[in-house]
């Protein structure tokens, strides 16, 4: 896997990890092609260097989803990423916070949204609806009581496909660990005592919507308890019922570009889910353009599934997104370094946009997106 980037804090979160948690951050479906395809999608496109202009400031604020962020970077929503270390994620939220960009609260958070709401970040609810819609209108109640304003609609999970590694290691696929994944949890001491500091760990943002007792228990429950029947009457009930900023992500073509748009949602996330559903499929960064130019500037668009570069960033932006999402470089850096980690994978990021931003002759990110193909070399 091209880690780019955030090389070194991945083969660091590596060896930390059991190996159970290691292969969830790195697998994909099936063969992982699409998982590949997301980062060598990247390697056709280049920055073309421009000389002679004033690149004495460089400003990456970013305007998307109704929100003002000092980086075009937004930290995904990541299930379980409380199990990757004991910072869980609360520190991920204070290292986004401390940089000035969003967070997405994953439906299977660790820590429950009225936690992360605490801190005081930015963040927004991503939500699965579940068969029993009372679940779901109890999730978009909680959501409103502490405060957030914006929540994520994944919609490209209407079934759990087979990830190998997950199977070979029984993750959602057994209620209760094995001798085996015992042993192989105990066999990483550091991992295990930073996480028991505070007491056995529950899949905390949905606790109360089942009655099991373990992280393992929880996740099968609640992973089968995703409606597949869910369609556009569905979106269009939800934007009924949530009044604030509502995004859908999981969408790759400009024909479900357009109904969303026309069930009137804030924005979009162009996303494979990193290479964890469908397989093969496109790169995210190759349907892009065509769902840009569908939709105009009626909805913000961010694209997600295999930024691991400064420059994968630039590209996205000239391509047409307003933003990028991150998924595993952040959650690599929590699990081998915390909050700490987290906050330097967000600034080797900011400092390589900068960097591909300045020696292009681009000053801001309104003009990376005016000069759109223009600031690109396509091999």
């Amino acid at each position: 896997m091209d880690d780019g980037a955030f090389a070194a804090a991945a083969r660091k979160a590596r060896r930390r990890l059991p190996r159970l948690f290691a292969d969830y951050i790195d697998g994909g479906a099936h063969g992982e092609r699409t998982m590949a395809r997301n980062r060598s999608s990247f390697a056709q496109w280049g920055v073309v260097p421009r000389a002679l202009r004033d690149v004495s400031t460089v400003d990456l604020t970013t305007r998307c989803f109704n929100r003002t962020w000092k980086l075009p970077v937004f930290l995904a929503p990541v299930g379980f990423a409380g199990m990757f270390h004991h910072h869980g994620e609360c520190g991920a939220a204070h290292a986004a916070g401390s940089r000035g960009v969003g967070m997405g609260i994953s439906t299977f958070s660790i820590a429950p949204m009225e936690t992360l709401a605490a801190t005081g970040v930015d963040v927004m609810a991503q939500i699965y609806v579940l068969r029993d819609r009372a679940l779901t209108r109890d999730m978009l109640a909680r959501a409103r009581a502490c405060g957030i304003s914006g929540i994520i609609l994944t919609v490209d999970t209407a079934i759990t496909p087979v990830r190998e590694r997950d199977v070979r290691n029984g993750f959602r696929h057994l209620s209760r660990p094995t001798l085996w994944q015992m042993a192989s949890l105990l066999n990483h001491p550091a991992w295990v005592a930073g996480l028991m500091r505070g007491g056995m760990p529950v899949v905390g943002n949905v606790d109360a919507y089942t009655t099991a007792r373990n992280v393992m228990g929880q996740a099968r429950d609640i992973a089968a308890r995703i409606d597949p029947t869910l369609g556009w009457d569905d979106l269009a009930w939800l934007r009924e019922n949530w009044s604030g900023t509502l995004v859908v992500k999981g969408v790759m073509t400009p024909e479900d570009a357009l109904r969303a748009a026309d069930a009137g949602v804030d924005g979009l996330v162009v996303s494979n889910h990193g290479g964890r559903q469908m397989d093969p499929a496109p790169a995210t960064l190759d349907v892009l353009p065509g769902i840009a130019a569908a939709v105009g500037e009626r909805v913000d668009i961010m694209l997600d599934s295999g930024i691991r570069r400064g420059g994968d960033v630039v590209t996205a932006l000239a391509l047409g997104a307003h933003a990028v999402s991150i998924g595993r470089p952040w959650v690599w850096g929590l699990a081998a370094g915390g909050a700490t980690g987290v906050a330097a994978a967000i600034d080797t990021l900011a400092q390589e946009i900068r960097d591909v931003m300045a020696l292009a002759g681009l000053c801001d990110i309104q003009s990376v997106r005016a000069a759109g193909r223009t600031a690109l070399w396509r091999f």
